[in-house]
């Protein structure tokens, strides 16, 4: 069988790079171990969350499903961090976790040009340094020009529970072994991670009434640009918050020596920001207790998942740390927390449209590039899968730079980085983060989504009026100005703001700390026509347009570094000036710009500078 993209393994990664393949045109198939568990969501049940929910909208406002699929399964909706600036505010959902996969795998096998096979990969098949097909575990062989692998914890999985040891990619599921090995034999950088997860609890066995609720949102906003606000009001279920105490701690130190994580079974390298519960224990003896949230799984709310309790304890173990947490004193595990380890590979391994270096048409997504996190993996897979087709049309790749998107900064902190932890995406990693906000990712990355195909018209259009309005209103305040006048000491004095001595433009009166929706519809009436999406952002906009100001005057200066392309035959052995590390290190990643070539750990600015000055060196050479 001859497919333009193969896509393996049916993953957060996998559904996005196979809908954006098969929505732009290309024949495509997606390879998986069990079509049952497309979409599946293997730990906590939610999507989103500080810098999370920011690659949720972007990849929304790119087309991908994500954001869509969140809305149609959410059971709770809140903003993180809503008090504070809106730079670091982050959206976050708990989902249905049956009706996100159900939704997911109904709306992969009704989508055209995609093709769903259920067999496991086994061999990437490669000839003349060019991916030709992948072989499958029925001995089958599918062509394909371009194929991307989205394996998640599955390349040689291992789950470790105590002291027992099961080879499985998740929880009663084989793991990919042999693909594992195909990807090592291509030369490929290959290590191992560890991540994990909690366990789930009978809802019957739960008294909820000695914790402390957790509500959504008021008034709950979807994640999709795409999800009509209007309306908008799905049905919510609380979560809940507990805590662990010093008994609970005293059970989990009196049982180091049974964890895994410190008898030397597990190897792999797990998540720094998100420890399991007994690290917590160890790194933290201080801290006299630890937040344990208590969250729903489905609409039914028949389990409870313990987030904050990851673990790989004995079973007996955990049962008696989650037994001495208030409210959980009867509590009946349903599932078992545990620790799995797999392989994944050194994302150095590739370019910053996620194809290999070394192979090429092979594209890696997700957790096989050391990341953890459905939004991470969701975002290469879209990226890897609008890049896969654009190289069969032989178009431009479609890269984000750092000061786009919060995607430019994952990809190029990965590809040039490189990680040895699982990496997860935090806002203190965006350096533009006051332009890269969550609500304007439509207005920063629609228009790549339309050109690409993957945006509809009306869609489109939308944004593109919104975008008038903030323009509007944001020459509106700062047309208009105000005098100390009678009249406008009156009118401040009503909205209950300070007088001014001076004449002021409104916009900079619209940027004190106390303003607010109501008072900038009264300061200016003209706006108060205008949508409640657009009014938001003139607000932010006029609050913080002189930092706002000063990012895009960075990003100017920044951009000689990011459009100066390091030519492919420059031999870095003959730069004087270049230290031999800095030399392996460029020899090795190869960056394409400047710009990538300055986020390489241990390229000093010095480097940079000589480097730059043998660029425009060559470039006069090749004019004469």
């Amino acid at each position: 069988m001859k497919f333009d993209i193969i896509v393996i393994g049916g993953g957060h990664a996998g559904i996005e790079a196979a809908l954006a393949s098969a929505r732009m045109g290309m024949k495509t198939m997606l390879m998986t171990m069990l079509v049952e568990q497309i979409g599946a969501i293997s730990c906590n049940p939610a999507i989103g969350g500080l810098a999370k929910g920011h690659l949720v909208k972007e990849i929304d406002a790119l087309g991908g499903q994500m954001g869509l699929c969140t809305d149609a399964a959410g059971i709770q909706f809140r903003i993180l961090n809503a008090s504070k600036g809106p730079a670091v505010r982050g959206s976050r959902a708990q989902i249905d976790m049956d009706r996100y996969k159900n939704y997911m795998r109904n709306l992969i096998l009704n989508t055209p040009n995609l093709h769903v096979i259920q067999e496991s990969a086994e061999e990437i098949v490669v000839k003349n340094g060019e991916v030709a097909a992948v072989k499958g575990s029925l001995q089958n062989l599918y062509h394909a020009k371009k194929v991307i692998v989205t394996t998640g914890t599955f390349l040689k999985g291992v789950i470790h529970i105590g002291e027992i040891k099961q080879e499985a990619g998740r929880a009663g599921e084989f793991p990919s072994v042999r693909l594992s090995d195909s990807l090592k034999e291509l030369g490929l950088e290959m290590g191992r991670l560890k991540t994990g997860t909690c366990a789930r609890i009978d809802a019957k066995s739960i008294d909820f009434s000695k914790m402390e609720i957790q509500p959504g949102d008021e008034n709950p906003t979807p994640f999709s640009f795409r999800t009509a606000k209007e309306g908008f009001a799905p049905r919510q279920l609380p979560c809940y918050i507990t805590y662990t105490n010093e008994k609970t701690h005293e059970i989990i130190e009196s049982n180091f020596s049974r964890a895994p994580l410190f008898t030397g079974q597990i190897e792999g390298v797990g998540p720094r920001y998100c420890p399991s519960i007994e690290d917590k224990i160890y790194r933290f003896r201080d801290k006299e207790r630890h937040h344990i949230f208590v969250e729903p799984q489905t609409f039914e709310a028949t389990e409870y998942y313990i987030n904050g309790m990851s673990t790989s304890l004995p079973p007996d173990v955990q049962e008696e740390m989650i037994r001495s947490v208030k409210g959980l004193e009867k509590a009946r595990i349903v599932r078992y927390g545990y620790a799995i380890e797999y392989d994944y590979v050194q994302p150095t391994e590739l370019d910053h449209t996620l194809q290999t270096k070394a192979i090429k048409g092979l594209y890696l997504a997700g957790q096989i590039n050391g990341t953890t996190g459905y939004e991470e993996a969701a975002a290469q897979g879209l990226m890897a899968g609008i890049n896969a087709v654009l190289s069969i049309k032989e178009e431009e790749p479609f890269i984000l730079r750092r000061d786009e998107a919060y995607i430019g900064v994952l990809i190029d902190d990965l590809v040039t980085k490189g990680t040895n932890e699982p990496y997860r995406m935090f806002t203190s990693r965006a350096e533009f983060r006051l332009l890269l906000r969550e609500d304007n990712a439509d207005l920063r990355l629609m228009p790549y989504g339309r050109k690409l195909g993957l945006i509809d018209e009306d869609t489109y259009y939308k944004m593109l009026k919104k975008k008038e309005e903030i323009q509007d209103g944001l020459r509106i305040l700062q047309n208009s100005y105000l005098t100390p006048t009678k009249e406008t000491l009156e009118f401040l004095e009503s909205i209950h703001e300070p007088k001014i001595t001076d004449k002021i433009s409104l916009k900079k009166l619209v940027s004190r700390k106390s303003f607010d929706m109501e008072k900038l519809e009264k300061a200016a009436p003209e706006i108060s026509k205008f949508s409640r999406e657009a009014k938001e952002q003139i607000l932010i906009e006029a609050k913080y347009d002189q930092y706002i100001s000063k990012q895009r005057e960075q990003i100017e200066k920044m951009k000689e570094l990011l459009d100066l392309k390091i030519p492919r035959d420059l031999d870095i052995d003959s730069i004087s000036g270049l230290s031999n590390e800095v030399k392996e290190k460029l020899k090795k990643f190869r960056p394409e710009t400047l710009f990538a070539a300055s986020r390489i750990s241990g390229v000093t600015p010095a480097a940079i500078e000589i480097l730059h000055i043998y660029i425009k060196m060559k470039e006069r050479g090749k004019r004469k």
